[in-house]
């Protein structure tokens, strides 16, 4: 909403500057993703929900989804009329996987949901086969995955769509069919879902540092690699580009209890660690009633450890998160 100057001024001015900075952001994003269809959301959107519209899915339909991911995603599939399908991730990706979305397919199947992990990319190649073989349009969600590649591809440019956050109250779905960019445009404006003009600006001004922001992400989780003992590091498919949205690392030991006795241990030493997602989406009150069984999810939620590799940290700062780490080797 365009809130309406003092008088003197010009309210019409201010409805322009925040379409162009919009118009910017939009255009900025499309070069970023190899010139597809851009479309900017303000914070909260509901973006999974808008494409899923778009893609006319909805009551009676079934959308494959990884537990292990941001319970936005299935709630973005209900919010449609639709019922989310939880499938396995892989263990070294931590996302979901070819074979798990096949094995999830039935008749009523109307999408799929590829949740880049962390800001590691999906397989992605692998996914939209088995879903061009069943006739299935494939979302990316990758709102963790901004600057990430496979095999020298942006994620985002795989699937039929694709959702995107910037970390500055400012996202986008990204698609290469003119319609379905229309048809999001055109909810997304009559919701009131668009961004203002600072979000728009503080989103681009992410946009512009997205290549310095990953580099320095991937070279602080260079040195986590080299530096850390004991526990489990990240595993990167070849060909990926992680983006590293954070650090996540596996602790070996009796699965949560020892997870979360670690993390506890490295805030009394000043490191901040989370477990980001620690209950499966198929374990929330909302989702429960099927008989689910996910092991590689359910392995993830007790064991993975997500340390920071926020790119304002300092050596000295990454190397107190390596020596703490590492100290608490008795823990383990």
């Amino acid at each position: 909403m365009v809130e309406p100057i003092p008088a003197g001024g010009d309210e019409v001015t201010l409805v322009k500057t925040a379409q162009s900075e919009v118009t910017e952001f939009e255009e900025e994003f499309a070069d970023l993703l190899d010139g597809r269809h851009s479309v900017a959301l303000g914070a909260g959107a509901g973006a999974v929900q808008l494409v899923l519209a778009a893609l006319a899915v909805g009551v009676g339909d079934e959308v494959v989804v990884p537990s292990y991911a941001p319970e936005a995603v299935a709630r973005g599939v209900r919010l449609v009329g639709a019922e989310p399908v939880f499938a396995d991730i892989e263990p070294d990706s931590l996302c979901v996987g070819p074979e798990a979305v096949e094995a999830a397919l039935s008749p009523r199947t109307a999408a799929v949901v590829a949740v880049h992990a962390f800001g590691h990319p999906a397989a992605m190649e692998r996914i939209c086969e088995v879903a061009r073989r069943h006739g299935i349009p494939v979302v990316e969600e990758a709102s963790h995955a901004l600057g990430a590649k496979l095999h020298g591809r942006p994620v985002g440019t795989f699937g039929t769509a694709a959702v995107f956050g910037t970390g500055a109250g400012c996202g986008a779905v990204v698609t290469g069919d003119a319609r379905i960019a229309g048809t999001v445009r055109g909810a997304r404006d009559r919701a009131g879902r668009g961004p203002s003009a600072a979000e728009a600006a503080e989103g681009l001004e992410t946009l512009r540092r997205t290549a310095g922001l990953v580099a320095r992400r991937r070279a602080l989780a260079r040195v986590l690699d080299g530096g850390l003992r004991n526990l489990g590091t990240p595993r990167v498919a070849d060909g990926a580009h992680h983006a590293y949205h954070c650090y996540p690392v596996r602790v070996p030991g009796n699965g949560r209890p020892d997870r979360d006795a670690f993390a506890r241990a490295l805030a009394a030493r000043g490191v901040g660690a989370s477990a980001v997602w620690p209950t499966p989406v198929h374990r929330m009150r909302e989702y429960r009633g099927k008989d689910v069984r996910l092991p590689e999810t359910e392995r993830a939620v007790e064991q993975v450890l997500c340390l920071p590799v926020d790119p304002m940290l300092t050596e000295r700062g990454l190397g107190r998160i390596v020596s703490a780490c590492n100290s608490l080797g008795g823990l383990l």
